[in-house]
């Protein structure tokens, strides 16, 4: 990745140096720089935000009503696991991805494929419950692209929120994808 980067960087500088366009790409370079610093420092309050209300959720009890909701489906995707903490972990994993909080929902899928990976007996090839997890992770059915609206918001879109709806779909599709693909998957390997 960092060849790639660097030879757009070198063409850009090539290309500017012999078609007299070295002034705009200075000023673009800066602009662009001020640019990802303004993101960055408005997605920095966004996280901030809704972290901190993927917290409360938590406090009032939220979070454990979405386990009780997802369950179902955990025993549907994992059924040979049996211990609760795991599915806790993916549980709380997974009900931040559908809220659109996939930077909160990276704690509790890193906790539970430790306890995958204690499961699988720390073996060096990954057992089909964390290709499972991590396939469904990826895959993240989101009611509430939290990421999208603040960018879209950010760079000035007149309605940021008519992205929900495209992302439900698109996101029930790769998730729908995924389930498929796990389940063949978990039929073929056992």
């Amino acid at each position: 990745m960092n060849y790639i980067w660097s030879g757009m960087i070198l063409i850009s500088i090539v290309y500017a140096t012999f078609h007299g366009t070295m002034q705009q790409l200075s000023e673009e370079i800066l602009n662009s720089s001020k640019e990802a610093i303004s993101l960055c420092i408005y997605m920095a309050g966004v996280v901030g935000i809704w972290t901190g209300m993927m917290k409360a959720a938590e406090e009032v009890g939220i979070l454990k009503k979405l386990e009780k909701i997802l369950m179902p489906m955990i025993h549907f995707l994992f059924p040979k696991i049996e211990d609760r903490e795991t599915k806790e972990y993916i549980a709380v994993n997974m009900a931040a991805n559908v809220l659109g909080l996939g930077w909160a929902a990276t704690p509790s899928g890193l906790k539970a494929m430790k306890c995958l990976q204690k499961m699988n007996h720390y073996s060096d090839i990954a057992s089909v419950e964390m290709c499972t997890l991590l396939i469904i992770n990826i895959s993240s059915l989101q009611l509430i692209p939290v990421n999208i609206i603040a960018y879209r918001s950010q760079f000035g879109s007149v309605d940021p929120t008519s992205i929900v709806l495209p992302a439900i779909l698109a996101t029930a599709v790769s998730t729908g994808a995924g389930i498929v693909f796990c389940k063949v998957m978990q039929t073929m390997l056992r």
